[in-house]
This record gives structure tokens, sequence and C-alpha cells, in this order.
């Protein structure tokens, strides 16, 4: 029974570390701590985010507790990894919106019953200045300056924030103040979850294991998904969204997004490839794909539609039947920047002024390129914003 569930963890990961001891524990028994830390940047769970959560879901299937642990203290400081720069740190109040809708959208994956969700808050807003000074001595400068942006950064001479340090010895601590036995995460946080076994070992604990999963890419096909490169899918968007973005993929991420997004293996996974390979068009890869992670997060009847709707938009050119209606003065001359804004179609009025530069507003059919022109409605008008954006304005 142990080399089954042995066999069903390992499955799909890039590293254990080291393996012989995540064999050790799961001989021992008991449900097992598995510790998982959750980054407050942004309300919304990626598809890259959940590769480690269903990971995590099929240790809780075996009996074992996930911990989650929500970086609420560390994201005041601005956890610099990856980047070459410091990355600014979050404000409460910021930090407690985006945590709001977390649980809502991880139980979706994870068995609640199962569940410890912290806040590393608990134990690190109570460190003494006496407390933080005994902790950093556990570590040396020279071990802080190992890993990778650390390095690169102070070989170029960019600066390093003292506090900077203090964030993956925070994190670290975490294992410690849980007493955790596994630590999963992507493979970009293997110097910080090596920490955690140090540190551990410095409170007379026995180290947790290391359980690294693959990094899965975002949008652009370079960088990690991530809520920080605006790269991502989140789980939570709108099911138009979530296909559309899926087929905006580059066709090499394909096959690495039905594994790790689909949880496709073996038999299924080489016949996408056969088919990948065989010379099938992309497009037909990406339709299947977009609707299998639809039908994850909705429905079957949901992602049938989205489909459709899909093909019926963007292979035909056409206006989507369950367009938003957006009501406006009869008449009146708006600014056209000012109109998308109002309207909902950009995030700002500097996206708005970009589109329209680029040619991607058409009203009625009609490219829109000058972002100065101001323009009036006495009947109603399709708007259309790059490939997926719709609104029908109607005068009142």
């Amino acid at each position: 029974m142990i080399d089954e569930g042995f066999q069903r963890l390992i499955a799909g990961a890039d590293s254990i570390i080291p393996e012989n001891e995540l064999k050790k524990k799961l001989k021992e028994g008991r449900p097992l701590r598995v510790k998982l830390g959750i980054d407050p940047t942004a309300p919304e769970i990626h598809l890259g985010f959940v590769v480690v959560l269903r990971k995590l879901r099929q240790f809780q299937d075996l009996g074992h507790i996930a911990v989650l642990i929500v970086g609420d203290f560390t994201a005041r400081i601005g956890d610099p990894s990856g980047r070459s720069k410091t990355r600014p740190p979050l404000t409460d109040k910021v930090i407690k919106e985006n945590i709001k809708g977390y649980a809502k959208q991880i139980f979706k994956i994870l068995d609640e019953k199962k569940t410890e969700l912290r806040y590393n808050s608990e134990w690190l807003s109570k460190l003494t200045p006496s407390d933080i000074v005994k902790l950093a001595s556990n570590i040396t400068v020279a071990r802080l300056l190992e890993r990778d942006d650390f390095e690169k950064r102070y070989t170029q001479q960019h600066p390093i924030g003292l506090h900077e340090f203090l964030y993956p010895l925070f994190q670290a601590y975490d294992s410690v103040s849980v007493r955790s036995d596994i630590e999963l995460g992507g493979t970009d946080q293997r110097w910080n979850h090596l920490l955690g076994r140090e540190l551990q070992k410095s409170f007379g604990q026995e180290p947790q294991v290391v359980f690294l999963m693959p990094l899965l890419e975002g949008l652009d096909g370079k960088r990690k998904m991530s809520k920080s490169y605006n790269n991502y899918i989140g789980i939570e968007e709108p099911p138009r969204e979530q296909f559309g973005k899926v087929m905006s993929i580059p066709d090499e991420l394909i096959l690495r997004y039905f594994h790790l997004c689909l949880n496709y293996q073996g038999e299924e996974l080489e016949e996408v490839k056969q088919r990948l390979e065989g010379g099938e068009n992309p497009m037909k890869l990406k339709l299947d794909l977009a609707e299998g992670i639809v039908r994850l997060y909705y429905s079957e009847e949901e992602a049938k539609k989205t489909r459709e709707e899909f093909i019926k938009v963007f292979s035909k050119e056409e206006t989507p039947e369950d367009i938003e209606i957006f009501e406006v003065k009869k008449g009146e001359e708006v600014w056209i920047v000012e109109l998308l804004d109002r309207a909902g179609l950009v995030d700002s009025r500097g996206e708005a002024r970009r589109m329209i530069k680029q040619g991607a507003l058409e009203i009625d059919g009609e490219k829109i390129t000058d972002f100065t022109k101001n323009i009036s409605f006495d009947d109603e008008a399709i708007i259309r914003l790059g490939k997926k954006r719709f609104l029908k304005l109607v005068p009142r």
C-alpha cells in the first residue's frame, strides 16, 4: 500500500529531496503535515498554482493534512524571488482584499476538512528584535548569497535591501512554526525550501522533505505563470475569458498544458503528442485543451457552449449572442478613451490609448485609430476591442 501511494505521489514531480526520507515518512503510518505557501499578491488563483494544489489534494486523498500558509506578513517585505530587483511590498489593505476569495477557490480543489489555513503573521508578528537576531544567527550571509537572484544582483552591483534577506529566513521559520513534514512548491522555490530544512534542524526538528513540481509557463510562453507577470489564467475567470486565453498560448506549450493542467499522462498524453507530430492543426488541439480546462472549473455544458461561441466569434468573425449592453446618452459626445474606460472594456485609460493606436478598436466594423476622437451615438452600435472584447452600445 505504501509503494502504491508513493508511486502515485511522485508521478509528475520534478524532484523530491531526499526521496528516501519521503518513503520513510510515509511508512510511519501517521498523517503527514504537508506545507504549501500562498502568495497574496492578487486575489486570483491561476492554473500554474493549481499544478501544486492538485498534488496537495493527492496527499489529502491518502490521509495527510494540507497546511496552507498565507504569507500576509512576508508580503509586507516583498518577495524578490526570481527577480533582478526588489518587488514592492503590499499594504495591509491590499493583502486583506486579495485573500478574501482564496478559500472559495482553493476548496474547489482541496478537501477543506483535511486543511489547516494559517497566516504567518500568527507567529512572525510576535517576534521581538531579540528573537529575529537569534533566528538570523542560524544562517550566514554567504549561504544567503548562494540564492540565484541574490547572487546575480550582488555580482551586477544591483542593490539588495537587508530586509530582503529576512524574507527567505521568515519563510523557512514558517516550516518550524507549523512543524512541516513536507513542503510543496515549484522548482523556483528549491533554495527557500531547503533553507526550511536547515532551520528545522537548528530547532531540533526532523527536517521536511522538499517536494518540487514543474513550473507552468504563462501566456507569453517564456516566464512562469504568475500574477506578478500578468501572464496567467485564473480559475475563476469567466469561461469565455479562460477559453480565449488558452487559445492564445504558443503552440509549443500545448503538450505541456495537457500534462500539467489536465493531468494527461501515459497513453492519453502520447495520443496528444502523436496528433501534434502527425501534423494536426494546433488550433484543433487548443480547442480540446481549452474545452477541457473550462469543463474542469465549470461544467460540461459550459465547456461545450464556450467552444461553440469561440468558433462562432473568432473563426467566423461573428458577434456573440449574449453580448453585454452599455447605455449611453443619446447624441452626447464623449471622448472615445473615456467611453472604453467607463464601459469596463479596459483596465486603464492608458491601455485604451495603446489599443486604439494599435488598431484594435472597431465600432460597427469601422476601425478607430485616433484616441483623441470624440464620438456620439443616435443608434445602437457594436464595439469590438481586440479579439475577445465586445459591447453593445444602446443610446437612451
